[in-house]
């Protein structure tokens, strides 16, 4: 076992798409980490990288997309090393992913059933049909869905069931790592609940470690035990749930936290961001924050912040600090 004690080792990842344009920069020089039985949130507004982050780590960037630098070790091995064939062993086996609108991805001619098992059979060929219906039933069970539905099709499910049968396959072979990308899009308010309530006692059952991926703060706040900011292809904050909404040190984490109701506070007045993302085929130069930064000073203008450890785990790329 190489590289400490993390379950999943992100350093230094570079994943750019080639387009006719020119090049897109969607991650540039990502490092974080993911210990066993923890749960890291991963927040931005859209188009800052999140997915493509998550697409990488499972090595799935489609065309024309290319990681281009850095290496992803999971228990120690380097999975940008690994051939297509190796791969497929970690897919779904250890490493699983919860697409976003994962839920219109089922099959909708085929039984949930049959789609869960023939996930486990594809994975675990010496399987007998008998275990892995009876594992699709226990699966089902595990996110609160009638085991005896296993017969039923996709259209008979409401939307937050369908996501959570998307789970219950996503664990169907028992990985060490899921990656959430947001899991409740398109859910109403309370089928949310629950299914992050599901994602919650998996968590705990199974000593599952988990990156959920959302631009939903609060989900972060109840869920995750730290949480990574990114902007712009770029992590600019980095630290444990509590004291990152405590105590923002970013300016772009303060205006996302800010830009959030906070229904226990009576007077809050909620801030918006002004501005867009930058295009990130040429981003600003320095600071990729600075154009819309209330505290931008001269040296963001020109100088790329390096990211500081400020306290133990609490990382912060700003020329604020260090």
């Amino acid at each position: 076992m190489g590289g400490g004690s993390s379950l999943l080792e992100v350093k230094g990842l570079k994943t750019y798409f080639y387009t006719k344009r020119g090049v897109v920069k969607a991650v540039d020089n990502v490092s974080i980490s993911v210990e066993r039985g923890e749960a890291l949130g991963l927040a931005g507004e859209s188009g800052c990288g999140k997915s493509t982050l998550a697409l990488s780590i499972m090595r799935l960037v489609p065309p024309p997309g290319r990681i281009v630098d850095g290496e992803i070790l999971f228990d120690g091995k380097n999975l940008l090393e690994l051939s297509e064939e190796e791969l497929r062993k970690v897919r779904w086996k250890e490493i699983s992913i919860v697409f976003q609108g994962a839920m219109n991805a089922l099959n909708p001619v085929l039984t949930v059933g049959k789609q869960i098992v023939e996930a486990i059979q594809e994975h675990e060929p010496g399987v007998s049909d008998e275990e892995a219906w009876n594992r699709a039933k226990k699966l089902l069970e595990l996110v609160n869905i009638d085991p005896s539905r296993v017969k039923d099709y996709p259209h008979e499910f409401s939307g937050g069931m369908k996501q959570r049968v998307m789970i219950a396959m996503a664990l169907a072979c028992n990985p060490k790592l899921l990656i959430a990308d947001e899991p409740t899009t398109a859910l109403d308010v309370i089928v949310q609940a629950q299914v992050m309530k599901v994602l919650e006692e998996l968590k705990h059952k199974l000593n599952l470690s988990f990156i959920l991926i959302t631009h939903d703060l609060s989900m972060i706040a109840d869920f995750c035990d730290r949480t990574a900011i990114m902007y712009a292809g770029k992590i600019v904050e980095l630290g444990d749930v509590y004291t990152l909404f405590e105590e923002p040190l970013h300016p772009y984490t303060q205006g996302l936290i800010r830009a959030f109701p906070n229904i226990s506070s009576k007077s809050m007045e909620l801030v918006s961001l002004p501005g867009a993302p930058p295009n990130l085929i040429n981003p600003p130069p320095g600071c990729r924050f600075h154009p819309r930064c209330p505290k931008a000073m001269d040296v963001c203008k020109k100088e790329e912040p390096t990211p500081v450890e400020v306290e133990k785990g609490r990382i912060v790329a700003c020329h604020l600090y260090g």
